[in-house]
């Protein structure tokens, strides 16, 4: 009988502490959708996600709710994507009075320029996503190193995962022509993976989304594609595809699909994770420039 009451109690003990566990959950905010994916591979069931710019929406022009500056009040980790992405972000962060920590998870990168600006499109290399991963990882042991054992095996398995997904962009891409092997995307959103894998990206809005080509630019393409015969252009999910559209009309070259640049689609969508992101991009480049 009193081993009985004895299992009793400590089944009592177990059961009690579930919910405590579940209440002491990180509360983690990410700027944007492909950061908060990679805070849920690592985190797991030991983190709360929320992304301030939801699904199909653009970092470049996202306009913060007071909702949002709640979210931050109430966050123990924000997790942004520095290299100038997130210009809204410091005043809602001031605006909060947050306490929170606040992890660029694209420290240790070595950014590209275009211009006199940082190209902040760094997570479009894989070897780059498995910086802001190891940040990300880094940060969550550092905010709870009683599960820190956890956050790290979750980033090996993740990191492993991400090796595998750069081997697999290589091996893709080596299969398009040489000669076919450029392309005009919406913005410049690709410099990092087209530095990494050998593709030359040309687009009419710079940077960022904000930016407009004047007529004068978007002659100058027109004329561009058609001297280089560039086979395809593509169009992004967080733009208008009109402009695209008419060089396409005016040149010949292909629509060869959506390329997913700065954020992810919800999960009924092609791409909910940055794994599922990168590899519907490469597919959509091979199918378009390997004919």
């Amino acid at each position: 009988m009193r081993s009985l009451r004895a299992a009793l109690a400590a089944l009592t003990m177990m059961l009690g502490a579930t919910p405590q566990h579940a209440e002491a959950r990180i509360n983690v905010v990410a700027s944007f959708s492909i950061l908060a994916d990679f805070v849920k591979n690592v985190g797991g069931d030991r983190v709360n996600v929320t992304s301030l710019v939801g699904p199909n929406g653009d970092v470049h022009v996202y306009a913060p709710s007071p909702q949002d500056a709640k979210t931050i009040a109430d966050a123990r980790l924000v997790v942004i994507n520095g290299l100038g992405l997130e210009g809204w972000l410091p005043r809602l962060l001031q605006s909060s009075g947050s306490k929170a920590t606040v992890v660029t998870a694209s420290t240790g990168v070595s950014p590209l320029k275009l211009g006199s600006e940082a190209d902040p499109h760094a997570w479009q290399s894989v070897v780059n996503a498995k910086i802001y991963v190891t940040n990300i990882r880094d940060a969550l042991v550092q905010a709870d190193a009683l599960d820190g054992d956890y956050f790290r095996r979750n980033a090996d398995r993740y990191l492993a995962e991400l090796d595998a997904l750069d081997r697999e962009v290589r091996n893709e891409m080596e299969k398009i022509p040489p000669a076919r092997r450029e392309v005009i995307s919406t913005h410049d959103a690709f410099g990092y993976f087209a530095k990494d894998y050998g593709i030359a990206f040309i687009a009419p809005l710079g940077v960022s989304t904000e930016t407009e080509p004047s007529a004068r630019d978007i002659a100058t393409l027109i004329v561009q594609v058609k001297k280089d015969e560039i086979p395809a252009v593509f169009l992004e999910n967080i733009t208008d595809d009109r402009l695209m559209r008419r060089i396409s009309e005016e040149t010949g070259a292909q629509v060869g699909g959506t390329l997913y640049s700065d954020s992810l689609t919800d999960e009924k969508g092609p791409v909910p994770t940055y794994i599922a992101m990168v590899r519907h991009n490469i597919k959509a480049l091979a199918s378009a420039l390997g004919r």
